[in-house]
């Protein structure tokens, strides 16, 4: 009997698509979804720039209902996991499908949450607009009702879990997932990463803590991943969903699968807050047992899809650690980061970038670094610069990492 975890759905809301197809195609076009923030009034900011949804129409997928109670960042959750449950073919009403709802579970990341609704809602108590809260407030800005509000949808009554660790969360997800099929309490797991935190009290906290890019002026420009030029990371919003169930239970109700998720790692640096550390000792040592859980080599690993912020040092301490981890064969691998495109989703990007690393091995496809023209000297890996390239990937690592110190990696294979 095969223990081996597949994944046989997915669902993606992104700033340079809706839909996996249209998603995957921004992609692979590699123009940066970055511009003028158009949510609110950010004129006054000094980051005036974000990858936003666009075009994003909540009632394809929920009732009028649910847009009143879902905030942004849910509502991206529900549709994307609306998508990942089709094209798993698992029926959305619990009496149309075979698979009892006490053995399908949530895993949820997300790093903000209702960040935004809190910080609108304070500013409107401050200013004396209104001294009166909804009583939808709290629902719709704690992070585990985007997963209750699925489960109440969908009928699922299997295990349900929340994790928030920073841009990790979406990645660790999928981690959380895989523990609790490998435990016997699930036989179909749900993972989503969802994120919409794009407001004035955000960008104001990254901002002074230089993390954001201030390219106002170029905002297709503004996230360039390993580019000499790069001066901070863009924030986008999204969400990611896949489902993810045992080969025998897959094969036994004749599911399409789409890879294999052959292992998920965790680690944290241990030593600093906000800062990487210097040597990526945490990257390394997450990567690293990712690869040997996995039973695989180094020289196994045909692509990565970077965590690759655009940040300063960020990018070049993950570079560092690739090198070392991957000696000889980091010269061998191909390694983007889609976030030249996307922007920074945060818990959102560590399911969707395993998405895009499905579809590289799907499509033999690795998806470009947009916007990166002119190298840092000090990142010196194939980053796939500006154009998508046709390539053999059977085995596709993809890299999470966030504040704390956080790291994640997920490694996905072709389905044989």
């Amino acid at each position: 009997m095969s223990d081996r975890i597949v994944i046989t759905g997915m669902g993606a809301v992104t700033p340079c698509g809706i839909g996996v197809d249209e998603f995957w195609a921004g992609l692979v076009k590699g123009e940066s979804a970055v511009g003028k923030i158009s949510s609110f009034d950010a004129s006054s900011l000094p980051v005036q720039i974000a990858a936003e949804i666009k075009d994003f129409d909540p009632l394809k997928y929920m009732d009028k209902k649910h847009t009143r109670e879902l905030a942004p960042f849910m509502q991206y959750a529900f549709a994307a996991a609306t998508e990942a449950m089709e094209d798993a073919g698992i029926a959305a009403a619990p009496e149309d499908r075979n698979i009892p709802g006490d053995r399908i579970g949530i895993s949820f990341g997300t790093a903000f949450a209702g960040f935004a609704e809190i910080a609108e809602t304070q500013d409107g108590i401050s200013r004396g607009e209104h001294s009166k809260v909804s009583p939808r407030f709290v629902p719709k800005v704690i992070g585990n009702i985007a997963a209750a509000q699925i489960a109440i949808a969908k009928g699922f009554t299997g295990p349900s879990m929340t994790v928030t660790t920073a841009c990790s969360s979406g990645a660790d997800a999928i981690t959380n997932g895989a523990m609790l099929l490998k435990s016997g309490d699930a036989d179909v797991m749900l993972c989503v990463g969802a994120e919409a935190a794009t407001c004035a009290l955000n960008i104001l906290g990254l901002s002074g803590a230089h993390a954001l890019s201030t390219a106002n002026e170029m905002p297709q420009k503004a996230s360039r991943p390993f580019d000499e030029g790069r001066n901070g990371f863009v924030m986008g919003e999204g969400g990611g969903a896949i489902i993810i169930e045992t080969e025998e239970h897959a094969r036994a109700r004749g599911a399409k699968i789409h890879a294999v998720l052959l292992s998920c790692a965790n680690s944290t640096d241990g030593y600093h807050v906000t800062s990487p550390h210097p040597d990526g000792i945490g990257a390394i040592q997450c990567m690293e047992s990712c690869i040997r859980k996995a039973g695989l080599s180094v020289s196994d690993v045909d692509y990565i899809n970077a965590h690759g912020t655009s940040t300063p040092v960020g990018d070049v301490i993950e570079t560092r650690a690739i090198h070392t981890l991957f000696g000889e064969h980091a010269g061998k691998l191909m390694v983007s980061s889609t976030k030249g495109t996307t922007g920074h989703m945060m818990g959102a990007g560590g399911v969707t970038e395993v998405i895009a690393c499905v579809k590289s091995i799907e499509e033999g496809i690795v998806p470009p670094t947009a916007n990166l023209e002119t190298p840092d000297d000090k990142c010196d890996l194939d980053y796939v610069p500006l154009k998508a390239r046709k390539a053999d990937v059977k085995v596709a690592m993809s890299n999470a990492f966030g504040f704390g110190g956080q790291n994640s990696s997920i490694l996905v294979g072709r389905y044989e």
